[in-house]
């Protein structure tokens, strides 16, 4: 067992192993989402992510189209967007109007869109960084990113919703390890480092208005 990817060795005895760095380059579809057939293709990508993630990324092309796994991740995020709206508009997580609701859920796909491009960009520079050059190119990472946000089916539950989203980072590992064919140590940094930079931008925030709120009082 090969402990940093997860996976059966299969190399015959003798033989030398394929070097650490070497990206797979394997298109076997994967059973991924395509918008020709919607309904069965999501459903099924869904349950793959969720029950085998380590298969579903080995198996994924690595490049040739950007539209079905974009459109996956829209689709999850409109269902977050959705759902989280009405419970804003039932009062009970957030304040939001219907008009504001409308408006989410049209702004969604520019919003998606942009946050993918600028996340998958990050990710893949410190992919070229930690993994090396040798890797899977920009749409692989891109893949992986979109396809992490099925944990937008149940980020929108109140209390517990964000702590499901953790999902995403550990499917943002498995992906960067499989696609770019890494170790488990190395992808975990490509996808912890900017975790931990966003978590101590909102601690930041979080202090800096509290600061100005307790000084506030006191003037």
């Amino acid at each position: 067992m090969d402990f940093n990817t997860g996976r059966q060795s299969e190399e015959p005895e003798g033989s030398s192993p394929e070097p650490e760095d070497e990206p797979r380059t394997r298109s076997g579809g994967g059973g991924e989402f395509t918008y020709t057939d919607p309904v069965q293709s999501f459903m099924n990508t869904v349950r793959r992510l969720v029950q085998g993630p380590t298969d579903f990324f080995q198996g994924i092309t690595r490049a040739g189209d950007f539209i079905n796994p974009a459109i996956f991740a829209l689709i999850c995020y409109e269902v977050f967007v959705i759902l989280s709206g009405i419970l804003a508009l039932a009062g009970i997580s957030g304040d939001q109007g219907f008009g504001g609701l409308i408006a989410s859920i049209i702004l969604a796909p520019i919003f998606l869109a942009i946050g993918l491009l600028i996340g998958s960009g990050i990710i893949h520079l410190l992919v070229r960084l930690i993994v090396g050059q040798r890797n899977a190119g920009f749409e692989a990472t891109f893949r992986v990113v979109a396809y992490s946000q099925v944990v937008n089916l149940v980020s929108w539950i109140p209390f517990i919703g964000p702590l499901l989203g953790l999902y995403g980072i550990y499917l943002g590992v498995i992906g960067v390890r499989e696609v770019h064919g890494t170790s488990t140590g190395k992808a975990a940094l490509v996808v912890l480092i900017p975790a931990a930079v966003v978590l101590l931008l909102v601690l930041m925030l979080v202090l800096l208005v509290g600061a100005a709120l307790f000084f506030g009082t006191r003037s």
